[in-house]
């Protein structure tokens, strides 16, 4: 049996809305449940060299909570770039003034590390309350831990028209290129030229041009004496 490997091509990939509410969640399990939507591990077509996954809402990350007794253990460090620029936080104290770091960041440690996964982390939007401006997009509402339905490839679309080619021009007749020819052979009014002279056989030049002489060298006897 002769099978082909499918690879996914833009064509193949349908991205979707969906918006999760984190209220009352546990912040791993709501990262893993929304890093795995964004790369596009529910879907058939997945492919780990290629995003195909779709885009996530999180709303309400003030009510992320951490299990374990971590609020007071876990830190976040970050580092200015410089010498000594080193700083951490206590997650208690993250989740109490931006909670939205605390959801992106664990979001974001669980995705690809390179050029790939930073494209698939710009599909995600964090907002610590229950509003959001994408309602143009028309999220559908997805509980964590729930698949969302597939529903196959997307139609293919209709094959381009191909464009009109450009009407030829009409080719020049012979005889008006013949008088073109002749017009700029002809010399230009007011202008003379310059008669020509007879040229010289090579034969009279042969014998005209001098031969030239061969000169002997003597040989000089030593002097005696």
């Amino acid at each position: 049996m002769n099978t082909k490997t499918f690879s996914p091509r833009p064509r193949d990939i349908d991205r979707r809305w969906y918006v999760i509410d984190a209220d009352g969640a546990i912040l791993g399990r709501l990262a893993s449940e929304v890093a795995k939507i964004l790369r596009g591990k529910h879907k058939p077509i997945f492919a780990p060299h290629a995003d195909t996954g779709d885009h996530v809402i999180v709303v309400n990350a003030r009510g992320v909570r951490l299990s374990g007794g971590k609020e007071a253990e876990k830190i976040y460090w970050r580092h200015s770039g410089y010498p000594g620029g080193i700083r951490g936080i206590g997650y208690a104290q993250l989740l109490a003034e931006r909670p939205s770091v605390a959801v992106e960041k664990a979001i974001k440690g669980m995705l690809p590390k390179n050029r790939l996964g930073r494209h698939i982390f710009g599909k995600l939007a964090v907002y610590e309350g229950p509003d959001h401006p994408h309602q143009a997009q028309q999220p559908a509402p997805l509980r964590i831990g729930e698949i969302p339905k597939w529903e196959g490839l997307p139609a293919p679309r209709p094959p381009r028209a191909p464009a009109p080619k450009p009407a030829a021009k009409p080719r020049a007749k012979a005889s008006t290129v013949k008088g073109r020819a002749a017009a700029s052979a002809k010399p230009a009014t007011g202008t003379k030229r310059a008669p020509r002279t007879a040229r010289t056989p090579r034969t009279e030049k042969a014998a005209t041009k001098p031969r030239a002489t061969t000169r002997t060298r003597t040989r000089k006897e030593p002097s005696s004496g």
